[in-house]
Parts: structure tokens; sequence; C-alpha cells
């Protein structure tokens, strides 16, 4: 497997112990003026069958520099190409935001999950005013929603249950019935750099993660 970490935050990357601020190559290079390769940025992760393309803030200056690019849509598509058969599974986590970024990872996906805040009412990323994909710019004809997440929830408060009450009459089937609840567990993780399923993985977090792959798994293979 091979995640992208596409957000200029290089959330993900932290998250698996990668000091990506120091990191000579990462997935910017990619993107402007062929200055690497995929296969000279990827680098393996403490998780064995994982790799990473890394990300850190200089990713933020890709938005504006791809703006004048002819086929701007399709950089990120253009860079994994030559991996794509190298890997089961290519997994993007993108930005909270419909940007250029957000909208190459869309133009070369096959399928998209997206996550939603329980403690409000919208979809991080993804347009909330029932607008269609189509809106989001030219992206893969095919793409599908694999399937929609609640984080951040709080089963405790009736607002968080009210909120996932009325994303599942909205979207019925396509909501996960994993839900990754909070926990002092998760920035725990962080700091350890290792993802919640090698540093607690007897708790509820990554039993809800574990719970979530499977979801995802089975409808990848049920949507071929």
């Amino acid at each position: 497997m091979l995640l992208v970490d596409f957000d200029p935050q290089g959330a993900l990357s932290v998250g698996l112990g990668v000091p990506a601020h120091q990191l000579d190559r990462t997935i910017h290079n990619l993107l402007i003026g062929n200055e690497a390769k995929a296969d000279e940025v990827i680098i393996p992760t403490k998780v064995a069958g994982m790799d990473l393309l890394p990300s850190n803030i200089d990713l933020s200056a890709a938005e504006v520099q791809l703006v004048t690019e002819v086929g701007r849509e399709q950089a990120l598509g253009r860079a994994l190409r030559p991996v794509r058969d190298d890997y089961d599974m290519i997994l993007v986590d993108c930005q909270p935001s419909l940007g250029l970024l957000t909208i190459n990872a869309l133009a070369c996906a096959h399928s998209v999950l997206i996550r939603w805040s329980a403690s409000t009412s919208r979809c991080a990323g993804w347009p909330a005013d029932g607008h269609d994909r189509q809106s989001a710019g030219p992206v893969e004809p095919e793409l599908a929603i694999n399937g929609i997440l609640a984080t951040m929830y709080d089963p405790r408060t009736v607002h968080t249950r009210e909120v996932r009450t009325r994303v599942v009459e909205a979207f019925g089937e396509l909501v996960f019935d994993a839900t990754i609840n909070r926990t002092v567990r998760f920035p725990e993780t962080t700091v350890a750099g290792e993802p919640i399923t090698r540093w607690a993985p007897n708790s509820a977090g990554a039993l809800a993660y574990r719970q979530l792959a499977r979801e995802v798994i089975a409808r990848e293979a049920a949507a071929r």
C-alpha cells in the first residue's frame, strides 16, 4: 500500500514518524518542474508493506505554481503513474478544502472517502450544498463515493448523535457503520509517530479503524 500525504500541513507524514520538514525531497518535487521521480521520493514506513509519499509546507506553493501549467489538474496522476501498478491500493490524504490540490486527487482517484466531523453538520473537503461532483472540476468520470465516515464522534452527547442521524437520513448506506470516537489515544500516536493500530492495538480507536478498513475493502471489492 502507498500512502500519499497531499496536505501541506504534513499531518500524515508526522503521524507516521517521518520528519518531513527535514526531507530534501517530498511530493512537491514530483509536481513541480519534474525535479524527481516517484520512486526517488517514496519512503518505507514502520508498518510492513506500507510506503509513504511525504509532504511538508513546500506543497502549499504547488497550488500557486500549478495554476499556469497545462493539464494542471492531472499533475498528481502523472506523478503516480510510474508506480501505480506497484501497489494494491494507493490512498491520498487531502486537505479539507476543494482547491487545486484536492481536485488533482479527485482527478486520478477511483473512489473517495468523505470524512466529516460530528461536531458540525458539514463534510470536510466536499460540497455541502448538494452540487454534483462536476462542480469540482475534471474529476475521474467513474469516481464513486466509497463511504462517509464520522470522526471526532462523542456518543455521550445528544448533538453528535443527532448530527449522525441526520447524515444517515440524507446519505443512507453510504455512511460507514464504523465511527471514529474522540479519545486521548490519538494525540499520543502523533507524538509516538506510529499509527494507532501499532501504538495501542487493543484500544477502541484501533478497533474502529480496523472495522473501517474492512468496510472500505468490502465496498471496493463489491464495486469491481
